[in-house]
């Protein structure tokens, strides 16, 4: 496991591919972190399963609700690196209303908001494009507004670029999802000093493409 940082309070580091980030009966990060650093581990954030890269977590209950009031009130910035298929505007800020089907855990774009939908807002643009067997592929830096379920990968879907791998959400391959929690930035919790943190990813497909903080 990755850290990052770690005091009495805090731990930052990197979610591996295919683990949980919250308390689950599958591996997950809760289980993990409070087996190697020997105490209780609070989640403050949640990244999907497929998702990975950087993510925070508290060590003590003060910190943790003191975290989750940030979180709340929109002082945990979090940007991600995503590699979508085809041609899409070079930037763009998409604004959209998302339902999710619990049952079938899948959100959908609605278009008005109504009863069991939320506001979904993201800011993207494209850092560089490649040619992968006659298709073109996107690397894209995405600027998360709101925390949605599956957000990204629905929005930029509907805007014409699945994330690659994701089958569920309209590419035409079904493997791994090419998304990654690189940029977070929040306030301590104790003492209010503004704590910054980015990773790059790795892998195949993410080396197609140049890639700097």
């Amino acid at each position: 496991m990755k850290i990052y940082y770690q005091d009495k309070d805090i731990v930052v580091c990197e979610k591996p591919y295919g683990v949980a980030s919250q308390l689950s009966d599958k591996e997950n990060m809760v289980t993990i972190l409070a087996n190697e650093l020997g105490c209780t581990v609070f989640p403050i954030h949640r990244l999907d399963t497929t998702t990975t890269g950087l993510i925070v977590y508290a060590l003590n209950k003060k910190s943790a609700s003191l975290l989750s009031d940030c979180v709340a009130k929109g002082y945990l910035n979090k940007e991600y690196y995503a590699v979508v298929h085809g041609k899409i505007a070079t930037q763009g800020r998409l604004i959209d209303f998302l339902y999710h089907d619990r049952i079938r855990n899948k959100s959908f774009v609605v278009k008005s908001e109504r009863g069991g939908t939320k506001k979904a807002e993201l800011e993207y643009f494209i850092m560089d494009s490649v040619q992968l067997n006659g298709e073109e592929l996107s690397l894209v830096r995405i600027k998360l507004f709101t925390g949605r379920t599956h957000q990204i990968r629905v929005q930029m879907a509907n805007a014409g670029g699945p994330l690659f791998g994701d089958g569920k959400y309209g590419a035409k391959d079904n493997g791994k999802i090419h998304l990654h929690s690189a940029y977070i930035s929040f306030p301590h919790p104790k003492s209010g000093e503004l704590m910054a943190f980015s990773s790059l990813p790795e892998g195949e497909i993410w080396e197609l493409f140049k890639i700097s903080e």
